[in-house]
C-alpha cells in the first residue's frame, strides 16, 4: 500500500530525513516513533505529497507521489497534527466541500456526516463555524472528513492530541476498520502505551534515520516500547 524508498529530505545543511525505507502493506496499522524534530512530520508531508523531497521514490498503490500526485491523494487521507481546516465555513459545510472533491455521492455523504457525527457528539455543533470549535471538536471534524471519501491509506500525525478517551476509543475502531477493509494506517505519535496495543507494526526514527522497524514483537521482544525506546535514544 505504502512503498518508501530512499526517502531525503534537506533543509539547507540540515538533513531532515536521510535514506529512509519503510514499506506497509494492505491490512496494517504501522506506527511512526520519535522525539520531536526527528523526521516524523517531513516524512509523513511528503508522503502524502505537501512536502517536495530530494531524493527517493514514494508510492502510494503502485502510483508515485511525484509522477501520479492525484492518482494517489484519490485513494489518501492525511491529518496533520494541528488541523488547518475553513474556520469561516460551518462544520457541515465543511464535510459537504471534502465529499465535492471526492464526488462522493450525495446519500453516501449525508449518511457519513450523520454516522460519525452522531458517534463523536458533534452533530449538534455542525451547523456552527469552526471558528467556535475547541481543538478536540477540531480533530473530530477533522477525523470525519478524512473518512468522507473511504481513503485506502489514511496518514495521521499526532491524531490522539485533544480527543477525549472516548473519541479516542472511537477512533481505535475506525482504524481497525479501514484495516479489516484491506486498506492501512501510517501514523506517527507520541503516546507509546496506544502505539503498543494498536499497532501490527512500529518504526522508530531519530536524526532522520530509521533505527529500529518490525512487528512489536521483533522491536520490542519481552520489553515495554517505552523501555526499548528510551534504550534507543540513549545509545
Amino acid at each position: 500500500m505504502l512503498q518508501i524508498n530512499h526517502l531525503t529530505k534537506t533543509y539547507g545543511d540540515k538533513i531532515a530525513v536521510k535514506d529512509l525505507n519503510l514499506h506497509i502493506k494492505p491490512g496494517e496499522i504501522y506506527g511512526f516513533i520519535g522525539h520531536n524534530g526527528a523526521g516524523k512530520t517531513t516524512t509523513l508531508r511528503s508522503v502524502v505529497g505537501i512536502q517536495q523531497f530530494d531524493q527517493g521514490e514514494i508510492l502510494i498503490d503502485g502510483h508515485s507521489i511525484q509522477k501520479e500526485p492525484l492518482a494517489c491523494k484519490k485513494i489518501i487521507a492525511y491529518i496533520p497534527d494541528n488541523p488547518d481546516l475553513y474556520e469561516f465555513m460551518t462544520g457541515y459545510k465543511y464535510l459537504n466541500f471534502i465529499a465535492d472533491i471526492y464526488n462522493v455521492d450525495s446519500v453516501l455523504r449525508q449518511e457519513k456526516i450523520k454516522t460519525y457525527g452522531d458517534l463523536f457528539e458533534i452533530t449538534n455543533d455542525l451547523g456552527q463555524p469552526i471558528s467556535t470549535y475547541s481543538h478536540g471538536m477540531k480533530q473530530k471534524l477533522a477525523i470525519i472528513a478524512a473518512w468522507m471519501h473511504n481513503p485506502k491509506l489514511i496518514i495521521m500525525d499526532e491524531p490522539f492530541v485533544g480527543l477525549d478517551p472516548k473519541a479516542s476509543h472511537l477512533l481505535k475502531g475506525m482504524m481497525h476498520e479501514v484495516c479489516e477493509a484491506n486498506g492501512a494506517i501510517f501514523f506517527s505519535t507520541h503516546v507509546l502505551e496506544v502505539a503498543e496495543k494498536l499497532c501490527d507494526k512500529i518504526a522508530i526514527i531519530k536524526e532522520g534515520q530509521l533505527i529500529k522497524q518490525g512487528t512489536m514483537e521483533e522491536v520490542k521482544g519481552d520489553e515495554s516500547l517505552e523501555d526499548v525506546f528510551l534504550e534507543l535514544e540513549e545509545e
